[in-house]
């Protein structure tokens, strides 16, 4: 009788959900009737996830490349996911603003491990090989990457540390972003000027990149926090899981690749050109970008030393040692 009583209910709330769409309840009932069940591939397109790996030469280990690449773009739209309800969420739940963060953080961590895949995970040969059918792609050309940027954190933050203290909030949004730090890292290391590469990515995302920090001036990750009540914005789970969020996207994550860097480009005294001939020397270490989400939170101390001791110990061994 209870479940009887139940079924009812369940359609009555069915027929109130539908009565707006123009058709009966009856129709979508047949919809269901006929529809076929839900697969686990079909669900997830697994063909098609699986299909879409092609290398560009015969080389084994680049079938790896491109997939460890595609894993990171994943994870890139998972941190996105939880940065934008960040953004979008009026509550000022505090709750909820460490729940998101710490699943960032999360998705930060499963990325930061799974590196050595990438750092051992190729032979280093094959790697030279390949990497030059590639040419001017670049991973540097990660457009997620930068959105998770821009929704972190103000723009006047992400601009060329040496000419930061030249703008300001009140710095036209295209000002700044002419100015951003990332563009540093791809200009030609013989000339000065811009890579293919960084033309390209300028082209096919310029005016994204500009609409999005227009969509959000003063409401990044960063203004949300700021804008927290004072109990909220004093509370210590949150401070610290913005912290290591800091520290994560931008010391652990640009370290990382530096030791890929340095396994696959770097042999000796000489240094080999990243593809898209971006000048990973300058662009990866932290303390030469000092580029920080939520500076508040950090201490003069550690801004000061921004990066440091990671990029110590890859530079100057000896020196961390002593």
């Amino acid at each position: 009788m209870e479940n009887k009583e139940q079924i009812e209910s369940q359609i009555l709330k069915l027929a109130e959900k539908y009565k707006d769409s123009g058709q009966d309840l009856s129709s979508y009932l047949d919809g269901l009737l006929y529809q076929r069940y839900l697969t686990y591939w079909d669900y997830i397109h697994l063909d098609t996830l699986l299909s879409l790996q092609v290398p560009r030469t015969y080389f084994p280990d680049e079938e790896i490349f491109i997939m460890y690449h595609q894993i990171t773009e994943l994870y890139f739209k998972l941190i996105l996911h939880e940065q934008k309800q960040i953004v979008d969420d009026q509550s000022q739940n505090v709750e909820v603003f460490i729940e998101k963060a710490n699943r960032i953080n999360n998705y930060y961590k499963a990325l930061i491990s799974s590196f050595s895949i990438m750092i051992k995970g190729m032979q280093r040969e094959q790697f030279l090989r390949y990497r030059m059918a590639l040419l001017p792609s670049s991973g540097f050309q990660s457009a997620q990457y930068r959105m998770i940027e821009i929704y972190a954190t103000p723009l006047e933050n992400l601009v060329f540390e040496p000419d930061r203290e030249k703008f300001t909030a009140k710095s036209p949004i295209e000002d700044l972003y002419e100015h951003i730090y990332w563009k540093k890292g791809a200009t030609d290391i013989k000339t000065g000027e811009k890579t293919l590469t960084l033309k390209q990515f300028e082209y096919r995302y310029t005016p994204r990149f500009i609409r999005i920090a227009k969509e959000i001036k003063g409401s990044t990750i960063y203004h949300k926090y700021l804008k927290l009540p004072e109990k909220s914005r004093n509370n210590k789970t949150l401070i610290e899981t913005l912290k290591r969020m800091d520290l994560n996207a931008n010391i652990n994550w640009p370290l990382i690749h530096m030791g890929s860097a340095y396994r696959y480009l770097n042999k000796g005294n000489t240094t080999i050109e990243a593809t898209g001939g971006t000048n990973w020397k300058e662009y990866l270490p932290p303390s030469f970008q000092k580029v920080v989400f939520f500076p508040k939170l950090h201490n003069q101390k550690d801004l000061d030393n921004w990066g440091k001791q990671w990029v110590d110990h890859i530079f100057n061994p000896e020196k961390v040692k002593d």
